[in-house]
Formats: structure tokens, sequence, C-alpha cells
């Protein structure tokens, strides 16, 4: 096993409190030295019902990466949860052009129904409306034609690992609205996957709404140190894995700022070179989620996500702008073995 160094992803980084900041060049990346190219997939979050920016984003992706083995979408694919919410984003693939293969991430949003008397009767003060914790996840199951809120599927080879809730607290605990739930089961499952591909050398792709705490934009703020009910549990079995790259949306931060890529180190675990955690950007711009079930206003507009190249020794991560057809920047992260 070939063991690489990170110094190239993370020259002149700042460490402090088990996060390192890497920098990030502006240019699309090329093949450079060290291997092939894998493959090559997209990862966008946050649809939230704005279906032409979600169109133009389908036929970016199409245009620029033409051979993506896949797309993944990080939660909040509805603004509400109502079925027919769910149709308007299927018929929006339908048209085209649609990824080869997607992998669905449950977020907040698909949970919003029971605040709502019928479509368009906003009636929070009688929550839950008559709705049950169960059809809302019923809604989402026929969507992404599976069982579960966790998945696994591969995009070229590589193994890409959906996270979700799997209760909505709210019903559980009337002072709680979207934090994140996590079973046992799921959390067996993870570990088990992840050591599964660890001994395979294969990179993980890991797809989850909700942020962890202390890693990329936005997640140093109140609104998002709670996300997760058990976010220390779930650090110490990503932070075991230098190859691991989580993928979170829900904060709408943009792509532009600094932290949009860090590396999170997971003290008391082995690996002291962290693993890769990456904001997706959102493609319904605007606002952003309060933490209580409702919406603040975030200035400014766009439309943004992520084409990731995989390599044989690196992984090359780009953040896209839709809206303009443009880079924004790009980081390239060494993998510990090659593929």
């Amino acid at each position: 096993m070939e063991r690489r160094s990170l110094l190239s992803a993370t020259a002149g980084a700042l460490a402090l409190g088990g996060l390192a900041q890497a920098p990030a060049a502006a240019a699309p990346a090329t093949g450079g030295s060290g291997g092939r190219l894998v493959t090559t997939f997209n990862v966008i979050s946050d649809i939230q019902g704005d279906l032409a920016d979600f169109t133009q984003a389908l036929k970016d992706i199409k245009a620029v990466n033409p051979h993506s083995s896949g797309m993944a979408v990080a939660g909040d694919i509805t603004p509400r949860g109502y079925d027919f919410e769910y149709a308007e984003v299927q018929k929006a693939l339908d048209q085209g052009p649609k990824p080869r293969e997607i992998a669905w991430a449950i977020g907040n949003h698909e949970f919003y129904v029971p605040k709502w008397a019928d479509p368009d009767t906003l009636a929070q003060d009688t929550w839950p409306n008559g709705t049950t914790e169960d059809s809302l996840f019923r809604s989402f199951y026929r969507f992404a034609k599976r069982s579960k809120t966790f998945a696994e599927t591969t995009f070229g080879g590589i193994p890409v690992l959906t996270l979700g809730t799997e209760r909505y607290m709210k019903y559980h605990d009337n002072s709680l609205w979207d934090e994140v739930w996590i079973s046992e089961a799921q959390f067996q499952w993870l570990e088990d996957r992840l050591r599964y591909w660890s001994r395979r050398s294969k990179p993980v792709m890991v797809i989850s709404h909700h942020p962890l705490p202390n890693t990329v934009s936005g997640t140093r703020s109140k609104l998002y140190m709670s996300d997760y009910l058990q976010p220390d549990r779930l650090l110490a079995l990503l932070g075991r894995h230098r190859d691991v790259f989580l993928f979170s949306g829900h904060t709408h931060w943009d792509l532009t700022l600094s932290d949009w890529y860090v590396r999170r180190v997971v003290p008391g675990t082995a690996n002291l070179d962290g693993f890769s955690v990456i904001n997706t950007g959102a493609v319904q711009t605007g606002f952003a989620d309060n933490g209580q079930g409702g919406e603040v206003t975030v200035p400014g507009r766009f439309n943004q996500g992520l084409q990731v190249d995989v390599y044989r020794d690196r992984v090359v991560i780009k953040a896209r702008d839709f809206a303009t057809g443009s880079w924004l920047k790009q980081i390239s992260i060494p993998l510990a073995t090659r593929i």
C-alpha cells in the first residue's frame, strides 16, 4: 500500500481545534501526473421546488460533464414534502437531461407538510394538521425507490453512501424540529461499509443533508451546531478513515467562501490526517433554514454545485456556478493509496 502525503492539499493550511482548511485554486483541474481518471460525478443540494434552477443545473452538468457517472442530491429535494412536489421534480428529470444514476438523501424540507392545513394554507399553530410521521417517510421512499433513508450505490465503481434521519424529531419531542436521529442499525451499517471499502482501497463518498459541527462554512454558527443529535459518534466513525469525503448541504452558504472545503481531524482516532468535508452549495438560494423549521434571508442569489473527478491517486473537487456557467474554485486531495 502506497502512502501519499497530504502536503499538496494542505500546504499553508491553518489547523485549529481539529480543523484544517486548505486553499483552493480557481481553474478546472486537468489530468496531470499520477494516473488516469477513474470516474467523474456531480453533487448538488437544496432544490426546494426551484425547478427552473434545477433544470439549468442539469443542462450545465450535461454540457460540461457529459460522461458523469451519476449525481448525488444532498437533501431538500422538495419545498415541503408533498407527493405532487416530488412528482414535479421527477417531471423535470424526465424532461432531461437526466443523470445516469441519482443518489438521493433526505432533507428537513421533506418533513414540512405538517405545517400546512392544505398546500395553500400555512397552519403552524395546528401542527401537524393530521399528517403522520410515517406518511412523510413513505413519500420519500416512493420517490427514491427504496425503503430506508440510508443507502449505498456506486458511481463508476466508487462507493456513495447516503445518510438520513430516521425520525422527524418534532413528533417525538415538542422542543425539537429538524434534528437528525440515527438508529443503531444505520450506525452499524455505516461502520461496516466504511471498513469494507477501506480494505479495498476505495475512497468513500458520504452524502448528508445536514452538516456536522465545526466543519464547512456556517457550521460554527449556533444554527447548525446541533443538527445531529449524535454528532460525536458519527464524527468518530468518519474520522477513522483518511479517504472519506463527506458532502453536506442545508446551509445555502456560498461556495466562494474559503472554508467550502476542510479536513476534519477527530481527536481520539488514529487518523491524524482527518477526513474531507465539502459544502455542496445550493440550487435554491436567497434563504436558509433558521434551525427552528423556518427560514432567514441570505443576501445574494446563485445556483451552485460540485463536480468530483476521481483519479487513481487523488480526488479533484470543483465548485461550479450553474447560473453563470463558470468555475469558482477547486481542490485536489491526494488519496492514501492508489485505487
